[in-house]
């Protein structure tokens, strides 16, 4: 681990920026694929820190920087922050490492070992030879990787920490999928541009592929079916509440995801109280769009409506394409810095795409050599919703994802550790909260799409509820999924899939609105200050202004924004 502590007689302004500076390192360390896809550095080998020595390993470096930032009173404004960011992403660390996510998280999406490791290397990019040895290098280190997994995994089950059965079947699937079709397979995808020479690189990733990576994954895969699944919970229990200390662990993600002390219960309060308002603004769109107040009807009709459904994947991806240039000759008049990174919309791969999310978002390298995309699902396309696109495409690229982290992307007069670093609650509060803005900005195309921004309000308000509902009350997933089906709108494909991450990725499906709340609480306590002097530019660009950050930071650069008018 990086050894940068800095000099105790440097101010502690230095000091501060210094810390940061180390924890990056440190976080680098833990996960070296994490800055060779932001473009930063591909010079760490391998793919990072799995064994639970290695996660030791790296919590003391995290927690030693942690103690010294304590310790730091800056006096700038500047630096405070600095120093706050660094004692909230090591304190959320240590959480994490303290709730031993790895040992129970066996799924079919990004967030667990193997289907993460088959999500980020195909987005890596080979621009020369150093780049080309160390992709190589990494698909030299996937048996060990994989080994260190399974040995979490059952570690987890000695533990009484296991994973949910059917969650373990959908991973053991999507294993079979790219086992199945090598042809076709991701990790063969990075390439060097034409005319770039990395030497025999092409007949050496074939090589390890043939004779490391893939049997190393069969390995894994079929130490999953005979470990690991036997042990597994059952679909009536598959929230953290029926682990071992389960109430404690639920805390402790729910802290790291919200970066707030909220109370479960008092949040699955919130959102039922939520549901009931949307109600109205359902009764409202629906009798112009269906001629009803209804709102089982209205929820029939978009439901199955062959209308609102998507013929191709060809025409989703365009759709998506069509809203975000919308969205984009707008953004001049919310906001006062506009991001120059590209972006691009892409299917989600084929074989994570039955158990992967409606949408989701990857950030641009630091470098520029890769674009901000845009992942649609495509999957049953004929079974998915055209309303839901237009809201969707805001949240995850312009004025949402993509806006925000970009513009974080290219803050270079703050520690890089703010410019690449994410909370969960800012990040997807704001992607939130633009969903409520591109109406103020007028980028529907119509009552149709409003109905789709409703149908997402039901379903980001529906997660406080189903969330702490499956880990805190001991829900079944039966129970959460037939919440959502009575209290949104969404295809039941999707409401599956959005409650199995739920119960794979615990804690954040939280973060959304209560970002969202905290962030609309703050600009409408500004408005009420501010009165006519208020200017919604100059809002964004303060809550986009310094990288990602805990809520209770966010709240006061806004208090003291306001403060300087």
């Amino acid at each position: 681990m990086s050894d940068n502590t800095p000099a105790p007689s440097a101010p502690e302004g230095e000091q501060a920026r210094a810390l940061a500076d180390e924890l990056l390192q440190v976080q680098f360390d833990i996960d070296p694929v994490w800055p060779a896809m932001l473009g930063i550095d591909t010079s760490r080998a391998g793919l990072g820190a799995i064994t639970e020595e290695e996660e030791q390993r790296g919590a003391d470096a995290v927690r030693d920087v942690l103690r010294r930032a304590r310790e730091l009173e800056p006096t700038e404004p500047e630096d405070r922050l600095t120093r706050d960011v660094v004692i909230s992403l090591a304190q959320a660390h240590l959480d994490r490492v303290a709730a031993r996510e790895v040992e129970y998280t066996v799924t079919d999406i990004f967030v667990a070992p193997a289907v993460g490791m088959l999500t980020t290397l195909p987005m890596l990019q080979i621009s020369g030879p150093e780049h080309a040895e160390s992709y190589l290098g990494r698909l030299r280190d996937v048996p060990r990787y994989l080994a260190g997994a399974l040995e979490r995994h059952r570690a987890g089950v000695a533990a009484g920490r296991v994973p949910v059965a059917h969650l373990v079947d959908a991973a053991v699937r999507h294993l079979d999928r790219h086992l199945s079709d090598p042809g076709n397979d991701p990790l063969a995808r990075p390439a060097p541009p034409d005319g770039v020479d990395v030497g025999d690189f092409h007949a050496e990733r074939e090589r390890l592929l043939r004779d490391v990576v893939r049997p190393a994954i069969r390995q894994y895969r079929d130490g999953l079916v005979e470990h690991i699944a036997p042990h597994a919970r059952p679909e009536d229990k598959p929230g953290l509440a029926w682990l071992p200390d389960g109430e404690r662990i639920y805390r402790l993600l729910a802290g790291v995801h919200t970066t707030v002390d909220r109370d479960p219960a008092e949040l699955h309060q919130v959102g039922l109280d939520l549901i009931d308002r949307l109600a109205g603004e359902y009764a409202e769109v629906g009798s112009r769009v269906f001629g009803t107040t209804d709102l089982g009807e209205i929820f029939h009709r978009l439901r199955t409506d062959p209308a609102l459904r998507w013929s191709s994947a060809e025409e989703l991806i365009e759709h998506a394409n069509a809203a975000i240039r919308r969205a984009e000759q707008a953004a001049p008049q919310w906001f006062g810095r506009i991001p120059t990174q590209p972006w691009v919309v892409e299917e989600v791969p084929a074989a994570a795409a039955p158990g992967a999310p409606a949408a989701y978002y990857m950030a641009p390298s630091a470098d520029g050599s890769r674009p901000g995309t845009y992942f649609a699902n495509t999957y049953q396309v004929t079974e998915r919703f055209k309303h839901t696109a237009e809201v969707t495409a805001f949240h995850e690229a312009i004025p949402g994802h993509h806006f925000q982290i970009s513009l974080a992307l290219s803050l270079d007069d703050i520690p890089l550790l703010r410019r690449v670093n994410g909370f969960t609650a800012y990040v997807e509060g704001w992607g939130l909260y633009t969903e409520r803005l591109a109406q103020e900005m007028g980028l529907y195309s119509g009552d149709v799409a409003l109905l789709g921004m409703l149908s997402m309000d039901s379903l980001r308000a529906g997660r406080l509820v189903v969330d702490t509902g499956l880990h805190a009350k001991g829900w079944s997933r039966e129970q959460a999924i037939d919440y959502l089906r009575t209290n949104s709108p969404m295809p039941l494909v999707e409401i599956e899939a959005e409650v199995d991450r739920y119960i794979a990725y615990p804690g954040q499906a939280l973060s959304y609105m209560v970002g969202r709340l905290e962030i609309l609480r703050m600009r409408q306590a500004a408005e009420r200050r501010l009165g006519d002097r208020f200017d919604i530019r100059a809002f964004h660009d303060v809550v986009l202004g310094s990288g990602a950050v805990p809520l209770g930071v966010l709240d006061t650069l806004v208090g003291e924004w306001v403060e300087r008018q």
